[in-house]
Formats: C-alpha cells, structure tokens, sequence
C-alpha cells in the first residue's frame, strides 16, 4: 500500500503551463496522479490530458531494448553501431552531413547534451527541434526586439490584468489551466476578455469580444491599434524617448498596413465597428496582457505578428509590471528550455548566438575548437537536406516529425533515403520508426524521466522519476553522453547524474555574462545532489549569488540589446504565401483537439482523453458544405498541392465559410486516412523559419461510404484495404470505427480472419447487408466486427464496455451480437467532460430536469468543475436543451 507521503512532486509532460503533479507509485506500474497544490503555475488544478496521466502508464506499447538492423542488440552494440556509423559518415560526407532533430519533450539536460555534441564535438550546426514549430517565431519576435528570447511577464498577469486579449490562442482548451486563472480574474475582478482568431473557438464563444480576423492578417490589427495609439495621444512619449529605437519607423510602416478604418477592416477581415470596440478597450485600459500562441506562430508572417503586438505594449510602456505586457503560451513542456540550451538551430547555448565573441566564449567553455561558426538548417530545410542527400545521418530523439512536419508524406520519403537514421524513443512503433530507423533507442519516458524543465512563464521545475527505468531503458542523456565518449570525447561527456549536467548548463548560463544575457542561472550552478534533487520552482534569470529568481523583466526599461533600448521593428505588409485558386478555393486551418496531444503516443492509450473526439474530421461551415454537396456526419476527401485525407465532416459555423479546420493529431497508426501533416504547405517565416500551418489552399470533396461499423479488440488488429478506420483506447482493449465504400460479400472474408483459433459467433443478413461477428476466448470477449449500411451501425461507446466484462458465459454469447452492453444500459452519449467521465446524454438530461448553467450541471455531474475545457461545451448544450420548470 502506498501513502500520500509516497507522492512525488514532479511536472506535467504535456503543454508549456508546466504544471506540477503529485504522483503516488501503486506497486504495479503505475501511479496515481493529482495537482500539486504548491505549484505556483497551477495550485493544484490539471486539465484533462495531465488528470489522465496516469492511464497512460504502462509497458504495452513500450520499446523496451535496442533494436539495430531490425534485431535485439545490447547497449554496447547499439552505442557502437552509432558512433562507428557517424564516423563512417562524417568521413565520407563532412560534419554538417550529420543532423539532430530535438523534441520539447525532452527534458533540459537531455537538450544541453545534444547540443553539446552536436556543435560542439561532431561540429554540425545541423540541429533543430519540434519547437520550430511551435515557438519559433515568438523567439525571432523576442530577440528582434528585447534583444533575447524573454518572455518580460508570468502567470500572475493574467490574475492582475483588466483587460486579457488573446491572439490565435484557444487557451480554454489547449492552456485550459491557464484559461481558469483568466476565468477567475473575470468573476473576481471583471477582467474583460478579447478574443482575436478565425475560428469561434471554445475560447472565443466565452469572450466578451470575438475578432474573427483572417488568415495571417492579426498585424493589420495591431497596426491599426499603433495608429490609434499614437493619434489619441494614448502613447508613453517618456518611454519610448528613453527605453526604445525605431519607433517613427514602425508608425510610418503601421500607416501604410492600416492607412484608415475602412482599409484596417477590409483587410482585416473585422468589421469597424469591433475595430473600434478593441482599440477603445485597449487604449482605455492600462492593466493589458496579450496572450499570444500558435495561431500567431505557426504562420508565414508570425515574426510580424509577434514585434507588432510588443509595439503596442512598448509604446504605452505596459511591458514587464503587475497585469501588464505581452504573454507567449508555450505549445510543449520544455520548448523554452530546449532553447536555453541551443535547440534551435539559429542559436548557441545559453542564449547565445554566432557572434565571433559568442562562439568564441562557448568554444573555449567547452574546450572544443571544432565548436561550429554559423546557424545551422531549420526544421523544414533540414528535411529538405535529407531528401536531397546533403543530410545523411540524422538522429531524432522524443518526435514524430513522419506526422507533424509540414509535407510530411515526402518526409516520410525523405526518411528511408539515409545512410543512417537513429530514433530515441520510449514507443515500439510509430511512424518515424516504421519509416526505416536502422537504430531504435529505448528512452525514459514520463514518469521515470529525471530532471528540469522551463515553462512558459521562465519558471524551471524539476521533473522527477515516479517510477524506476523498465527493461533497458535509459536517459536520453546518459545514451548521447555514451556516443559521445565512443568518439573520443570522454573528458567532455563524463557526467554521472542529471544533476552534474545541470550544474554544466548553469555554469555556461553564467560565464562571462555580466547581465548581456538575460538567461543567467549561474546562482544555481553550485547546487548538490542533494539541491538539485530538493529544487523547487523557480523563475529565471536567477544570477550568481541569488536563489529567489525573478518574477518580472523590462519593467525598468532596460533591455537585453547593446544599447539596453528595445527595437521597435517595421512589419512587412501582410500577404498569404499562397492564395487559394479555383483548383483550391478553401484554406485548411490545422490545430489541436481538447483532450489529444501532438500525435497520441501517449494520450492515444487513455480511454477518457479518446472518447471526446474519437475520429479524424474537418470542421466546413455550411455553406461549404452545400457548395460542395458533403453532408454532416459523412466524409470528405481533403485535398492540397501536397497530399489528401479523407476526414469525417462536422458541418459548424464556428468556422468561416471558406476556411475549414482540421486537427494535426491522427497517424497511420490511429487512422487509416486521418493524416493531416501531409496536407501543410511548406512556406516558412522568413525570420524564424517556422512553417504555415494556418492558411494552406485545400479543396473538399463527398466520399460516399457504403457501409459503417465498429470493431473491437483486446489486441492490435489489421484491418482489411478498402476500410476507413480510426482507432480509440477502450478499457481493455481497443475499438474502431469503421466506414467502407466496398460491398460487404468483399469484406467478410478478411473479417473473419481477424481472430483466428478463436471459437466465434456470427450474425449474417446479406439482404439487409448487415454482417455482426464476435470472437471468444474462454470467457472473454476476445474482439468482435459489426457492420451495416452507412448511418444504421451501432455506436463504439455502447459496445466498448464489452471488453471490460471479464466473465462472459455461454449463454450471453449471442447477445453480443445484438450490438447492445451486456446488462442493457445505454451509454452515456459522447463524452463530454473527460475529467469526470460525464457524457452528453447525462448532460441533456440534467438539463432537462432543471439544471440552469454550468454550475448547476457541476453540481448534479461535477462536469466542468475540475480543469473546465468541458465549460463551453455545457454553454451549448444548455442554449440548445429546453428545460423543465423549476
């Protein structure tokens, strides 16, 4: 039995909130998980996906030794085949042949390794990560203007501010704990919410204000609210005289973006009138926080985006004081520390760049002269580089990019055409790895992972193992580290604990930093073991001879640039990089899902995060949706200049016409057709490099399915060519949805090998084309295959709960086949609230007998009373359920 004395603090493995959890080890594998209660980034809440954390626990799914060539190897045969294979291709094709492509996943000292040995010792430049997705351009916009990657505020802004503006974020269900601190600041102070984003997201139907601007077009706003700015005489005059440059530039340039109303409108796509309402509320309001996330970075124009929302503040000096200044939400756990360390190719460790000075002072940190001299290729180049055989090792470590980069099928391509491709990974399959990995490294995943991360708000929080190494598992750093002496550097690399590389990257912090660099936690540097193990959360910069950390930045005027004055920065005129055409009139909008994570690796095994949005779709407004004959529920072909998915349709005006959406979280391991990285453009910001997620040019067309169905399974099953699947985690097992255009006498045949040696039961009706099949072992229900005509198939939530009957006699056998749970209940409905396992049916019902907002819903469910993603949800259904008298 375990006690809560047995809890360990760790943090959240999920989103750039960086929450801290409580995890209880059960003696089985497992861990019991809650909010830490004392963590200053969440005070104990978790939204769905770190509630559900402890679902994901076990070893299923695990890679759990290395694989070299397709066979179980050793650690010493597999670190050997790594360094022997390297040198083989640095000698025949140079260093910068050689590429690393890093993960937010990872945890800071795992970054401060790689890059180390990359830049430093094997001397590529050639070194990027999954957060040139996600943050890039929020890094660019930082560092054009303050002079470094900082991020001025933290989370008690949020609390403070009067005014939340909320740019390309739906905060309410990807920041959800982040969006109760601002929900809590509404009902306690009124804070005002202004929400600036096409789609009427989860977060926008809450606000009080919901600019709909368009695609790529958020600097037209910002221009516009410069221009009225400084024509109300609404300006810091005394700020921007004594802390900035460049600021008559920039107006000059906002004149031209945002000449009048009627041209900031037209462009825009916002009407004047909330034209006028946004730039009343922010220039009447000082205590202003504009949180901005990956609707503004994921874009052609995000660098733009970033210095134009920064140059309201800095004009109206609300930049770095209490409720005040702009606010980057983070999209993965440690991107923020992965950038500390150099995980960007365009940086060096510590924040530094490829000045001669800079690299000259890592060089000699280190005391390495191979140290690399420039900027390396970016996510999307590196790629490039490997399809075009510059790049021909490369070793990726904690992502998929064969599902999350754009063009992802011709990375996929790309993949198989390396000399050497090494993955790091905790899962056995996925489809990088399937993609030709000739070494497979087994690495720590959450729970038994040891060491820190930054989130959003510079917060440094330890992530500590719950569980020991299963297998042979091992660090991510502890394997590079190993490479690394088997070429030669063991001086170097000769760290024995996280602790001791920790210790490294804080004393680099720190080296002849005399405040140039804001990053500084060189008073952390000096940290035992036993320090390092106790550290509690703490915010940088964190200078030498401090402990406390800082809260706030630039509040005095004093910036990181030469001149400590911050840069006001000209944005470019807004313009798409592609345009839609007749070929393809629409644009695909891609995002996230309430309860999914990057591509289900890991939230892909909870049943309570898959139950909410269980399949692939495309959100089309209606009018879309008539112009090209799809119908709600049905199918719909995608299609771009880059690849297609065929995606279930949700007919929504929560888009606009012309634009649909589509989420980035299915694989060829969770779906037959679901795909959607395949889709994206490949045009990159030109100051960050990151990719266009938001605006690619798309085309939509019916795909008529003859047949529906479900299956399930307590095991992986391959399904028969032809059929359209998605897969969720049941309790037991697995379940499908299925959909098929084939007639059902083709289908049979395959159907029924999908359990061989299982004794089964089956119902046939060809006239009906109904065909139900259920396999037994013992008495256990070992998987069973229902289909129908299209619109007439029973629902996956009502048969799931048969897995989890673990006895099962004779004479229930045939009721299986009546698609119906085995005492005769109805299920739930969809889900709803994954928190507390509510179902939309529940929700109606208490509805209906009286229950007049979401508090009395909570009251009666508890629905929406845990991390509230669910709340906007119960909004609708509350508007569209009539209700009893009271």
């Amino acid at each position: 039995m375990t006690s809560p004395s047995d809890a360990v603090r760790t943090t959240c493995p999920y989103c750039g909130v960086g929450c801290g959890i409580l995890a209880t080890p059960n003696g089985q594998g497992g861990a019991a998980v809650a909010g830490d209660p004392a963590h200053p980034s969440n005070f104990g809440r978790l939204c769905s996906k770190g509630a559900a954390l402890g679902e994901t626990l076990g070893l299923e799914t695990r890679l759990l030794h290395p694989v070299v060539d397709g066979a179980r190897a050793s650690w010493d045969a597999a670190l050997d085949a790594v360094a022997t294979r390297l040198k083989t291709v640095i000698r025949t094709h140079g260093r910068e042949s050689v590429g690393f492509y890093l993960s937010g996943q990872l945890l800071t000292e795992d970054y401060y390794v790689a890059n180390k040995l990359a830049k430093g010792f094997i001397g590529t430049p050639n070194v990027d990560t999954n957060s040139r997705l996600c943050m890039a351009s929020s890094v660019a916009g930082h560092r054009r203007t303050f002079g470094g990657d900082v991020v001025p505020g933290n989370y008690e802004d949020l609390e403070l501010a009067d005014l939340a503006v909320l740019v390309g974020s739906n905060a309410a269900w990807c920041h959800p704990v982040l969006w109760q601190r601002i929900a809590a600041a509404r009902r306690a102070r009124g804070t005002r919410v202004i929400v600036i984003d096409p789609r009427r997201t989860a977060t926008a139907g809450e606000a009080d204000l919901h600019l709909a601007v368009a695609p790529g077009m958020d600097t037209v706003l910002f221009a516009w609210l410069l221009v009225q700015l400084a024509d109300t005489d609404a300006l810091d005059r005394a700020f921007i005289a004594a802390h900035t440059t460049g600021f008559d530039e920039t107006l000059a340039r906002a004149r031209e973006i945002a000449p009048s109303l009627a041209a900031a409108a037209a462009r825009s796509g916002v009407s004047e009138a909330e034209l006028q309402a946004f730039v009343t509320a922010w220039r009447g309001t000082d205590k202003v926080v504009t949180v901005y996330s990956q609707g503004v970075n994921q874009s052609a124009q995000g660098t733009d985006k970033v210095t134009s929302i920064v140059a309201c503040h800095l004009a109206t000096g609300r930049i770095g004081r209490p409720g005040m200044g702009p606010l980057s939400f983070t999209g993965q756990p440690n991107a923020m520390g992965g950038r500390e360390v150099g995980g960007l190719a365009n940086m060096l460790a510590a924040h530094m760049g490829f000045s001669a000075a800079e690299i000259d002072r890592v060089r000699r940190f280190w005391n390495e002269p191979a140290t690399v001299t420039g900027e390396g290729l970016k996510a999307v180049d590196l790629f490039d580089a490997v399809a075009d055989g510059r790049i021909r090792a490369l070793w990726v470590m904690g992502t998929n990019p064969a599902v999350s980069l754009p063009r992802a099928d011709a990375v996929r391509d790309a993949l198989k055409r390396l000399d050497l491709l090494v993955v790091s990974e905790n899962v056995a399959s996925n489809d990088t790895l399937v993609a030709g990995a000739h070494i497979r490294l087994p690495a720590a995943a959450w729970g038994e992972k040891d060491g820190t991360v930054t989130n959003s708000e510079r917060r440094i929080s330890r992530q500590r193992s719950v569980l020991p190494l299963p297998g042979e598992v091992r660090p991510d750093w502890w394997a590079l580290s190993r490479v690394a002496v088997r070429l030669g550097h063991a001086d170097a690399f000769a760290w024995t604990s996280p602790a001791a590389v920790f210790r490294e990257h804080a004393a680099l912090s720190g080296f002849e930093n005399r405040g140039e660099r804001a990053f500084d936690i060189s008073g952390l540097a000096a940290l035992d073991d036993a320090g390092y193990d106790a550290l509690a959360p703490v915010q940088w910069p964190v200078p030498r001879g401090t402990i406390g950390g800082t809260a706030r930045l630039f509040g005095n005027g004093d910036f990181v640039t030469p001149d400590r004055r911050a840069r006001f920065v000209p944005a470019a005129m807004p313009a798409l990089a592609r345009g839609t055409s007749p070929e393809f009139p629409l644009r695909l909008v891609t995002g996230r899902v309430r309860d999914q994570w990057h591509t289900m690796t890991r939230t892909g095994l909870s049943p309570r995060l898959g139950a909410h949005r269980p399949e692939p779709f495309v959100e089309v407004h209606p009018d879309d949706a008539l112009r090209f004959g799809l119908v709600n529920g049905g199918f719909a072909r995608v299609e771009t200049a880059y690849g297609d998915a065929v995606l279930r349709v949700v007919e929504t005006d929560v888009v606009r016409a012309g634009e649909i959406f589509a989420p980035i979280h299915w694989t060829a391991e969770t779906s037959s057709h679901g795909r959607v990285g395949p889709l994206v453009q490949g045009d990159t910001d030109p100051y960050s490099g990151q990719p266009e997620a938001k605006a690619t040019p798309a085309r939509l067309s019916p795909v008529a399915m003859r047949l529906a169905g479900v299956a399930l399974s307590r095991g992986p099953v391959a399904l028969p060519d032809g059929v359209w699947w998605a897969r969720i985690a049941v309790a037991g097992g697995w379940a499908w949805t299925l959909a098929t255009d084939r007639p059902l006498d083709a289908l049979v045949p395959a159907v029924e090998a999908l359990f061989p040696e299982r004794e089964q039961a089956e119902l046939r009706d060809p006239a009906r084309e109904v065909f139900r099949s259920a396999a037994f072992a013992g008495e256990r229900l070992a998987g069973a295959v229902f289909l129908g005509p299209a619109g007439k198939a029973p629902r996956w939530e009502t048969l799931a709960p048969l897995l989890a009957v673990e006895t099962l006699p004779a004479s229930a056998r045939l009721s299986v086949l009546s698609g119906r749970a085995q005492d005769g209940a109805a299920d739930c409905g969809p889900l709803v609230c994954a928190c507390f396992s509510v179902g939309r049916d529940a929700i109606q019902t208490a509805i209906a007998a009286g229950a007049a907002d979401a508090a009395a819903i909570g009251a009666v469910l508890k629905a929406g009373t845990n991390c509230g993603s669910c709340v906007p949800e119960l909004q609708r259904l509350l508007a569209e359920v009539p209700r009893v008298a009271a």
